[in-house]
């Protein structure tokens, strides 16, 4: 298909060959608990995609990324799903160290070595928890002489056995005694930290998706990245951005699988031509969708009415999936669902975008309110 050919080529210039490393690992093995995809998106320079040129990352725009995304997520939705989680994640520190508070040396050196040495990010923030918002603290932080000590637990947290820095927000104290809120780096061999079983369905289980404890988990000042003093809106600020990005990366990710169950339908010619015509138009209209609010995005929108095309483009594209995965499955027929498991699972892949925050209920009104002219607040 056109677009995924798009998208592939996208994928081969900042990953080369990623895609044929994929390839030659079956489907469902690429997505089973013990998948090796985290490790080769790590060989294939898959922690730089985000990480700005002056720190040996690729910095590529929005358009660059959601197509990467969209075509990580026809090969493996799991490490499309992952990836997303680590790109948000890249997105948010970087952004933090350029526009907010000069990166202590200490922070500088460790971000520097986030895309030449393939280091994953995992995020432990909010997201997968019922109608919470992604950026809602998750994490408790208590001063100490030296720093803080943290506690607290994130389920699921993708790249949960793969990541090399967890990153969580806290609200910490301020000389005013408001509290603020501030974003710990904390090494994932950090005594303290430990891994345990969650994830027990076999869709999306690549991608690593179990709970991260921390229990007492020492982190000091100098890996703590704060708003600064004279300007605490400004962290706000970078959350927007950062939530925008996860909205728009992992739909992405969930139009990637939906590619490859229609490539299918295509490649087989199935059905009558105008039911296979009504799935691509469904499919591209998807694809257009994620990469109109990535053309937005590249062009200067930001702040709520970034959040607020975003989150059109996600609950659209999450009724298209539906639609998509139901055609789908029936112009590919009875025989190709039994005698082909990789059928089944795209088509379930298809369905968790709607468990990511924010939920589409909780969301309505405030979109309403946004859509006859009032500020929009998730």
């Amino acid at each position: 298909m056109r677009s995924l050919d798009i998208a592939r080529d996208a994928c081969e210039r900042h990953h080369p060959g990623l895609i044929k490393a994929l390839e030659e690992i079956p489907l469902l093995e690429r997505e089973s608990a013990d998948s090796p995809v985290l490790e080769v998106f790590r060989e294939h320079d898959g922690a730089g995609l985000l990480v700005p040129q002056e720190y040996g990352g690729a910095g590529v725009d929005a358009l660059e990324a959601v197509r990467v995304t969209r075509a990580m997520g026809a090969y493996s939705p799991s490490l499309a799903a992952a990836a997303t989680m680590h790109n948000f994640t890249a997105a948010m520190l970087f952004a933090l160290a350029d526009r907010v508070v000069p990166p202590t040396e200490e922070q500088k050196q460790l971000l520097s070595r986030v895309a030449p040495e393939g280091m994953l990010l995992a995020s432990g923030w909010a997201e997968g928890r019922t109608q919470q918002d992604i950026l809602n603290p998750s994490v408790t932080a208590t001063e100490v002489d030296d720093g803080f000590i943290l506690n607290g637990s994130k389920k699921p947290c993708s790249l949960s056995r793969s990541m090399s820095i967890l990153t969580a927000s806290v609200t910490l104290p301020s000389e005013d005694q408001q509290p603020s809120l501030a974003v710990p780096l904390i090494m994932a061999d950090s005594p303290g930290i430990s891994v345990h079983p969650f994830w027990d369905s076999p869709v999306l289980a690549g991608a690593q998706s179990n709970e991260v404890r921390l229990k007492d988990v020492h982190v000091p000042e100098r890996l703590i990245i704060r708003g600064t003093p004279d300007d605490p809106s400004r962290l706000d600020d970078l959350q927007t951005a950062t939530f925008v990005w996860f909205e728009l990366l992992i739909t992405s990710a969930y139009v990637g699988a939906a590619s490859s169950l229609t490539e299918l339908v295509m490649h087989r010619e199935r059905g009558a031509v105008t039911d296979r015509a009504a799935l691509g138009i469904q499919l591209e209209a998807a694809v257009g969708l994620t990469e109109g609010v990535a053309r937005a995005l590249r062009d200067g929108l930001f702040g709520e009415d970034a959040v607020a095309a975003a989150l059109t483009a996600r609950f659209a594209v999450q009724k298209a999936l539906a639609a998509i995965s139901e055609q789908a499955v029936e112009l590919l027929g009875g025989i190709a669902f039994i005698k082909s498991p990789e059928v089944a699972y795209l088509s379930s892949a298809l369905h968790p975008l709607a468990f990511h925050p924010p939920g589409r209920s909780s969301s309505s009104s405030h979109l309403v309110e946004y859509f006859n002219g009032g500020p929009l607040q998730i």
